[in-house]
């Protein structure tokens, strides 16, 4: 087992970007169940920005480290485990504990990554590519029909796009204008979300509605996007970046959302509307979890390897230059996913 040391980035409290910390300390030795991965890229996303203010739902008391998801190299496993993992590449979502240069992983989370494939470009589908993947899967949709995404830019968005033409659904996507060469160029319908005619200009695309649409925001627009749906259309929200800039609680905000979400569909209009959380079950129905996890990610993997998916990296900084990326990805100035690269 090697003895160097571990370099990890701490979230010490609520602080602006330039406080997170760079920290060493001894290399930790896997336990039974568990690898050593040495990571090789992991990524910036709205989790991380929501913990800095100390906004996310579940995220641990500070001092901690953050980082969501992790591709890397497994270097060591636990006693009794099996040696052959060693010098694997393997993806992992790990809801924090990611900004390092090496993680302890049960063995169990780890998915095997296709071989030829940059570890930063499979860092762009790992949570976001298994969040997009699940949301079509729960959007029931059939190819024809039409989809509006709401930052369709971000980390998530890119990826959902993608994947929903690949499945031959028509695209309609929001985002500042800056970004629309790069959503025409994914196939999308770009739209600016500040065109105060945003929505009537979707009814001109798509005059029946649209069949889904898919919410990262859950602001004051999200009674907008339920207008919008077609007969039997579904709105499906996936996150709730409007609370960063709330002055209310982050759960007080969630509550209202779900009251609003559990309110509509008790309409007789046929619409569904929910929100989709990545960890549900987690806890309840761990290997069913685990095993669901896995299996999404492996289709997500594949079809980046094959070319259905173009990783879309807005930017890679070195792990030491988290400060910097950070600022970066909170500007949302380039299309993508801010990856770090210990």
């Amino acid at each position: 087992m090697t003895t160097d040391l571990l370099t990890e980035v701490v979230l010490p409290g609520v602080v602006e970007p330039d406080g997170l910390r760079i920290h060493q300390r001894s290399m930790p030795l896997p336990a039974s169940g568990e690898a050593l991965v040495e990571i090789e890229a992991t990524g910036i996303s709205y989790a991380e920005q929501a913990m800095r203010r100390n906004l996310y739902p579940g995220q641990p008391k500070f001092p901690f480290v953050p980082g969501y998801d992790l591709v890397g190299t497994v270097r060591a496993v636990g006693r009794g485990g099996d040696d052959s993992l060693v010098g694997t590449r393997v993806a992992a979502v790990t809801k924090t504990g990611a900004w390092a240069s090496h993680a302890v992983v049960g063995v169990d989370e780890l998915t095997p990554v296709p071989e030829g494939l940059d570890p930063a470009a499979a860092e762009t589908v790992v949570v976001n590519g298994v969040t997009a993947w699940q949301l079509l899967q729960r959007a029931d949709l059939r190819a024809g029909q039409t989809i509006l995404v709401h930052g369709a830019n971000g980390g998530v968005g890119t990826v959902l796009v993608q994947l929903g033409r690949h499945l031959g659904l028509r695209v309609i996507g929001t985002a500042a204008a800056r970004h629309h060469d790069a959503l025409r160029a994914l196939g999308v319908e770009p739209l600016d979300y500040r065109d105060p005619g945003m929505a009537a200009r979707i009814r001109e695309l798509s005059p029946r509605g649209v069949d889904a649409v898919f919410d990262p925001v859950a602001g004051p627009g999200v009674r907008t996007s339920y207008r919008l749906l077609a007969p039997g259309g579904k709105l499906i929200v996936y996150g709730n970046a409007a609370a960063l800039g709330s002055a209310r609680s982050i759960v007080w905000v969630f509550l209202k959302l779900l009251a609003r979400l559990y309110t509509w569909n008790a309409l007789p209009n046929g619409h569904r509307a929910g929100f989709y959380n990545f960890w549900a079950g987690h806890r309840t129905r761990r290997t069913a979890f685990r095993r669901r996890l896995r299996t999404d990610l492996g289709i997500v993997l594949g079809l980046l390897r094959q070319g259905v998916i173009v990783p879309q990296i807005a930017a890679r900084f070195p792990l030491t230059e988290v400060s910097a990326a950070l600022v970066f990805a909170e500007t949302r100035s380039l299309p993508g996913k801010v990856v770090l690269v210990p």
